[in-house]
């Protein structure tokens, strides 16, 4: 495998991103490792890490929107809103009816400000809002624009349980949404648990564990489609390439000229050489000629295979 791209791994119970990220630096034998969005301890699912050259791209993948599958639980209500956290109400729930939950769950598709939960790693004047909580200080209240696409049940009320199906803009708090419903249903609920099966592009399907990284390299055997090269890495934007002369430009951080651009001016677009190797990442400064012509400005440049 290369040295930079990007690795899809199936995070296990129990450890927080930055763990896996720890881990895999040492199985990688890199330094340079960063992921595209956290996931807390007790949730599974897809983690995407970006590996070498590819943490200089985090920043175009960490907002790609998120697909969650779970579990919530009604009646009980927690201090951290999932299963780990302590019982801070509790209500029957023979009366709860499937018809309510949808309508319910319906009133929190679209786009609002959610609260943000007191444990989180939302920082306030650089302390962590957990941090808060665990003192037992005071814990501001603090909340983001997020949009939910879709957030429906995904089979039957089961005792005080029910499968569901969560599709949101990145920073999204599941666990946040399942406290919600349950105040919203007046019965309380948390969310019992949670798997990231999708980040943008990203499928959980393609992903392993990091043990199952540890034991292909040790065997020399292939991480695809788990590990995707610098060049295969699929970004929001636009691709254009360039010629040798263009290209020579672009890397001493100069622009280029090029015809057929198919982005506006601000927009970010993806760059190429001739032989379809990732060259930067830049914007186009302006159209001329009419429009017929992009200038690109080089703005993050990556060095030749090799180097």
């Amino acid at each position: 495998m290369s040295r930079d791209g990007l690795l899809l791994v199936d995070k296990a119970p129990g450890g927080t991103s930055h763990d896996v990220v720890q881990r895999a630096r040492k199985i990688l034998r890199q330094k340079w490792i960063g992921h595209c969005g956290t996931l807390d301890p007790d949730a599974t699912g897809l983690l995407v890490l970006t590996v070498g050259q590819a943490t200089r791209l985090t920043r175009f993948l960490i907002h790609a929107p998120k697909v969650y599958a779970g579990e919530i639980r009604f009646g009980v209500a927690t201090d951290t809103h999932d299963a780990s956290g302590k019982v801070t109400s509790q209500a029957p729930v023979t009366e709860l009816e499937e018809g309510a939950i949808d309508a319910a769950m319906s009133r929190f598709e679209g786009t609002f400000e959610q609260k943000v939960p007191a444990y989180s790693a939302r920082k306030v004047r650089g302390v962590k809002l957990y941090e808060l909580a665990r003192r037992g200080d005071e814990v501001p209240d603090e909340s983001k624009e997020i949009t939910v696409a879709a957030f429906r049940r995904t089979g039957p009320l089961v005792a005080d349980r029910i499968p569901f199906r969560l599709s949101c803009s990145s920073g999204t708090y599941a666990r946040a949404l399942a406290h919600d419903l349950g105040a919203a249903l007046g019965c309380g609920a948390h969310l019992a648990s949670l798997r990231r099966i999708a980040v943008g592009p990203f499928d959980v399907s393609a992903a392993i564990s990091l043990e199952a990284v540890a034991e292909r390299l040790e065997h020399d055997l292939p991480l695809a489609p788990a590990w995707l090269p610098l060049a295969e890495i699929p970004l929001p934007f636009t691709s254009c390439a360039v010629d040798a002369a263009q290209e020579r430009r672009l890397r001493n951080g100069q622009t280029a000229v090029l015809r057929g651009v198919e982005a506006a001016a601000g927009d970010w677009i993806r760059i190429i050489d001739r032989g379809g190797t990732l060259l930067a990442v830049g914007t186009v400064a302006e159209r001329v000629g009419s429009g017929a012509l992009a200038v690109l400005q080089p703005r993050i440049v990556f060095p030749p295979a090799g180097l």
